[in-house]
């Protein structure tokens, strides 16, 4: 029987692209009237996020350029480290957009998303 994780398996992990929500993981949760989206960004600096809303949806994209092998003399012998654009797209329906908080601090976003206030109405159905 094979381990889970095969030792040849990190050989393939170069030639394919992880998956890009892979890079993205959030927590979603709501309290206190509120939605809360907050996601680990190691690497990335404020400048490299973006968070709007638009039609319902709240969208987090970030981009993270590469750097040239040329700039102080580097020559590389290997590159992990992720560089290029993910995003994340998650419906939240009717907010207060004006109220929406980011905050971006030791790595880690933390959006405050607050839930506009439904009018409770009652409509009496005439049966015919």
């Amino acid at each position: 029987m094979l381990p889970s994780r095969f030792y040849l398996d990190n050989i393939f992990d170069d030639f394919m692209d992880k998956d890009k929500d892979e890079l993205m993981k959030c927590d979603v949760y709501e309290k206190e009237g509120k939605y809360h989206i907050v996601s680990d960004m190691p690497g990335f600096k404020k400048e490299d996020l973006n968070v709007d809303v638009s039609d319902g949806y709240l969208t987090i994209v970030a981009e993270k350029r590469e750097e040239n092998e040329d700039k102080d003399g580097k020559k590389f012998i290997r590159k992990e480290r992720f560089y290029g654009k993910v995003s994340r797209k998650f419906y939240v329906g009717d907010v207060l957009e004006s109220e929406i908080r980011a905050e971006f601090k030791d790595g880690v976003l933390s959006i405050e998303i607050p839930k506009a206030e439904k009018e409770k109405t009652k409509k009496t159905i005439e049966i015919k």
